[in-house]
Order: C-alpha cells, then structure tokens, then sequence
C-alpha cells in the first residue's frame, strides 16, 4: 500500500498534521475524521482517491499529530474546527473542493456546506450522522471517550479497539494493526494510550447545541450522499428519512453489516464514495 505524505501546517494558530495522497492533482477532496479517530482512517479510501485527486486527510486539534489545545473550551467546538478548515483550505490554495466527514467530520461539513463554503463545496458526503445526536448515543460515547484506558502492550490495545469500533464493520487483521499503530502514543509511565486530548469531550459540555444543526443542513445547496450503518445508534432510520425530506439533494445509502460508522474501507464502500464524488 502507498503511504501518505506528511505536511505540518498552523491552522487557527495551532500546528496540525494532515495526511496528503495525491500531490498534484488539481481537484481537493477533504476528508475529515470522528470525534476522536485520525486522518489516517481514511488510509484506503484517499489511496483509491488519489487517483484523480489530492486527498487532504487532517488530524483535528487534539488528536493524532496534531497540537492539542491550549484553552479547551475555546477551541474544541465547531467554530474553532471551522477555523481551522478554513486556514488549512488557504495553506493548500483549495478553492473549490469535496467533502468526506466521518460522524464528527460529517457533522462540520453540514456546517460547513450550509455556512461559509456554501459556495465553493461542490459534493458534501455525510457519514453516519445528522443535525441533531440522541442522547442514548452521545451517552454510550461519553462513557469510553473522556477517560481513555492505559495498554501494557500493542496486543493489548488492538483488541481494545476492536471491541469499540466492532461497529465500523468487516475490517482485516491488517487494517485493525494499522489503526492501533496509527492512534496511540506512549505516555510518561510507558504505557500505551490514545493518541488524544481527553479534553476533547468538553464540546458537549461546553457548547451543548454544537450539533444542532437543522437550519444549516436545509441551506444546503451541493449534492449529498449520506451514508447510514443499517444498525446505527447515532443516526435513526427515521432521522436520516426525515434529513432527504428537508434536503432535496440528498441521496440516501444504507450500509449493510455496520452500526457507527461505516470505515469507508470495503470495495462496495469505497466504489459508492468514489462514484459519488467522480
């Protein structure tokens, strides 16, 4: 498999890492990743892209590469992301550009494309995600989220996440490996952690209402496809009906055989987003 090259670029006055496939080609497609996941989840997906696009893959503030935040509260909420989407859309002189957004990054691209970019985003691709969050959900993802455990071993730490993200459906013994080596860090003690802030959590404390966002998703004016897990807990059957009832633009497409959120790493996946923003 290809590797990504590294860029280090000041975003919103923090140093951010972004994963880039694809150098020089003309047309940027941004892939933006969940709330505490890395750019590098994208890995299969921008190589398969790469092939008509550049592919920019961030780490968001806080989370894999990238610095994290020197005031929590300021920083870890929609505004600052967006801020920092902005600066990275002028380091990489994108103009007009693709959206993928992963559960969080699927969120910031409804703001996104219904806001600021309403003019230059030309395909917005939503997955696993709407204007609004149950809070059942947001619960289950608090609970493992805030306080994220220590590893004696690499072992140790891929099985956790297997156990976590079960959700995101069939993913080879490779792919998990992958995942694991590119989101975690050692800490002070030597063990093995997450590779992020723990601070992260506090845009649901701090900004409550950062998901609520039904006026921008029906500003909406790019074609979307959004993605659903046939057993999502985070984006009901009837959420996402009502979501292609608001945005005339919107194609639906049911995942089989994954919850929250689709990995975005299978042929039938990957051929349904590429065809989508081809």
């Amino acid at each position: 498999m290809m590797l990504p090259q590294s860029h280090y670029v000041f975003c919103a006055g923090r140093e951010i890492h972004v994963s880039v496939w694809g150098e020089g080609n003309p047309e940027t497609v941004v892939c933006w990743h969940g709330l505490v996941r890395t750019g590098r989840d994208f890995d299969i997906l921008a190589e398969h892209l790469s092939r008509r696009f550049r592919v920019l893959c961030p780490d968001a503030p806080g989370r894999g590469l990238s610095q994290w935040a020197e005031e929590p509260a300021a920083e870890y909420c929609f505004t600052a992301y967006q801020r920092v989407a902005l600066d990275l859309l002028a380091a990489f002189a994108v103009d007009r550009l693709r959206w993928v957004g992963s559960s969080m990054g699927g969120a910031l691209g409804i703001r996104l494309a219904g806001g600021v970019l309403k003019d230059r985003m030309e395909r917005l691709l939503v997955n696993d995600i709407g204007p609004q969050l149950p809070p059942p959900a947001v619960e289950r993802i608090l609970a493992y989220v805030g306080n994220p455990p220590a590893f004696d071993s690499m072992a140790e730490l891929e099985a956790y996440l297997r156990l976590v993200y079960k959700p995101y459906g069939a993913m080879t013994d490779g792919e998990w490996r992958r995942m694991a080596e590119t989101s975690c860090r050692r800490r002070d003690d030597g063990r093995l952690t997450l590779h992020y802030d723990p601070a992260v959590i506090r845009q649901f404390s701090d900004h409550p209402r950062d998901y609520d966002q039904w006026p921008g998703w029906e500003a909406i004016t790019a074609p979307v496809l959004l993605l659903r897990g046939e057993s999502s807990d985070l984006l009901p059957p009837d959420w996402a009906a009502e979501m292609t009832r608001r945005n005339s633009r919107t194609r639906l497409l049911e995942v089989k055989g994954c919850g929250h959120a689709p990995a975005l790493n299978v042929p039938e996946q990957v051929d349904a987003v590429a065809s989508f923003l081809e």
